[in-house]
């Protein structure tokens, strides 16, 4: 990497180091983790355009937190999720049509505005109580769209208790497929066969929310269940493949991703999904390690495994050896 460096009058190969930094916003000091870029020949800083915008945005980023206000990527979510267009949602909401275009370009929403847009992501009810109230606002190819997304969540949110239980099957199963498997690596393959599966099938394999945490995705009740394992193996005595309720897509996709995720140690994987979409956006302003109970959003999952598949042409189950082949070979 090459920059201008005004002390040694030269373009120069440089270095970048994460600085504390600390910027007072409307009479508030809000602190946040930066990047600045230092000469290599002088060990002086150096401007860097793309360093200045990555600042840029992790303030932006910590201002919103400290203040409580919803972030770009929440805002794009929400969007996602309900299949609806930024006018037709403002329209919705009674804001100007431009409202939330200037938002997702980087304009600060009032706290009032926040807070509404937040029940929104996290309320379906509550969108679909807006949607019926206002839909005269908006164009009837806009209605139907959102409406059918909300058809969508509504069946997925009546998901019975015994499907609340598959994400057990699927630990069995990878459990008894897998040997010397930690609780760090298992973590990993849940997450891989969940984002995999979906891309398969259209289908998610379980339905527990992920969270991103320090070192990586993480579905919380598995983690408490098998913590005490600690880096060691765990072992699994209580049951057969008798006992594992598994249709047989679900079980080739297992399969596909023990052969080419399970060979990798739990560090390695961890290493991976930190280098992944879903865990880095959903951190975005967390120090490394720094505690979260963040949920990763299912729809980025979705999106990042279905752009997966699209890059590297998956027509087949077992072409997910491209992909874990790739990212090993980017990342060692």
């Amino acid at each position: 990497m090459l920059g201008f460096c005004e002390k040694c009058h030269d373009m120069v190969k440089y270095y970048i180091r994460e600085k504390k930094m600390t910027k007072n916003i409307k009479g508030k000091e809000i602190e946040y983790i930066g990047k600045v870029a230092i000469c290599s020949e002088c060990e002086s800083e150096i401007f860097v355009a793309d360093i200045r915008d990555y600042n840029l945005k992790m303030l932006d980023n910590a201002f919103r937190e400290k203040e409580g206000l919803i972030s770009v990527s929440e805002m794009e979510l929400i969007l996602d999720k309900y299949d609806i267009g930024k006018r037709p949602l403002s329209l919705l909401l009674g804001w100007g049509e431009g409202t939330l275009t200037r938002y997702l370009d980087g304009d600060i929403p009032t706290k009032q505005y926040s807070d509404t847009l937040k029940t929104i992501l996290n309320d379906s009810k509550y969108m679909k109580k807006v949607l019926e109230e206002n839909k005269d606002s908006i164009t009837n190819i806009a209605y139907k769209r959102c409406s059918e997304a909300l058809m969508g969540i509504e069946k997925e949110n009546s998901i019975t208790v015994k499907s609340e239980d598959k994400i057990d099957h699927v630990v069995k199963y990878l459990l008894l497929s897998c040997s010397d498997i930690t609780p760090l690596a298992l973590q990993k393959l849940l997450y891989y066969a969940q984002g995999f599966f979906k891309a398969f099938t259209g289908e998610y394999l379980f339905h527990n929310n992920c969270e991103a945490w320090v070192h990586g995705p993480v579905y919380r009740s598995v983690y408490y269940k098998y913590k005490n394992y600690g880096y060691n193996p765990i072992e699994e005595n209580e049951c057969d493949y008798t006992d594992i309720e598994l249709a047989k897509i679900e079980r080739e996709i297992l399969d596909s991703v023990i052969r080419n995720f399970g060979c990798y140690s739990g560090k390695v994987l961890e290493k991976m999904t930190h280098a992944e979409m879903p865990w880095s956006s959903t951190r975005v302003g967390l120090r490394d390690d720094e505690s979260s109970d963040r949920i990763i959003e299912k729809e980025l999952i979705t999106k990042y495994f279905e752009d997966i598949k699209l890059k590297h042409n998956m027509l087949n189950i077992s072409d997910i050896s491209d992909y874990s082949t790739d990212i090993f070979n980017k990342l060692y």
